[in-house]
């Protein structure tokens, strides 16, 4: 007999917030931008990978999930900016995991989500890189913030609860036989 986790209404919580009324095209954007903004923060941190995109330059990749996209456009600088509406993507990228909660029980663990790619196999091999290959570096943007040994304080503390949350969650899906829809929390 399967067990019905008790947070399971929260997929269909998310599913239905997913589904419902779509925010304003302002708020999209604002949104998008942010995003763009936060991403050439961390490439910024990564010569490597400001030089294997500027290979790119001009390139656009959509990536989508659900009803959700979003088109960036390399820069010549080796960055990521929102691409021009109507300009057709050279790579596409979709997310073909529907549920949020799966999705997020698979990051904890570690796991990269399944996607369907169409187009430039070399975009699509430098953008696999960056996932691969670039971090962010928490530690040093809180040391700006709040100094050094706070900093390496918070982001041990943090390292310890991700590490002891994902522990939990693969102890959880072994027990289940990784079937999220049926992990008892």
């Amino acid at each position: 007999m399967a067990t019905q986790s008790p947070f399971s209404f929260l997929d269909g919580l998310l599913q239905r917030v997913l589904t419902g009324p779509q925010p304003p095209a302002w708020l999209v954007h604002e949104l998008q931008h942010r995003l763009v903004l936060f991403l050439n923060h961390v490439l910024m941190q990564e010569r490597e990978a400001m030089e294997r995109l500027t290979r790119q330059r001009g390139r656009v990749a959509l990536v989508q999930w659900r009803v959700f996209s979003m088109a960036l456009q390399v820069t010549p600088a080796g960055l990521l900016d929102l691409a021009p509406q109507g300009v057709a993507p050279d790579l596409r990228v979709e997310v073909v995991e529907h549920s949020p909660l799966t999705l997020a029980t698979g990051a904890l663990r570690g796991d990269k989500p399944g996607i369907r790619i169409e187009g430039d196999v070399q975009l699509a091999a430098d953008i696999n890189w960056l996932v691969d290959h670039v971090r962010w570096d928490v530690e040093e943007d809180l040391a700006r913030v709040i100094g050094d040994a706070p900093a390496r304080a918070v982001a041990a503390l943090a390292q310890r609860a991700a590490a002891a949350l994902r522990g939990f969650v693969g102890a959880r899906m072994a027990a289940h036989g990784g079937d999220a829809e049926h992990m008892r929390l």
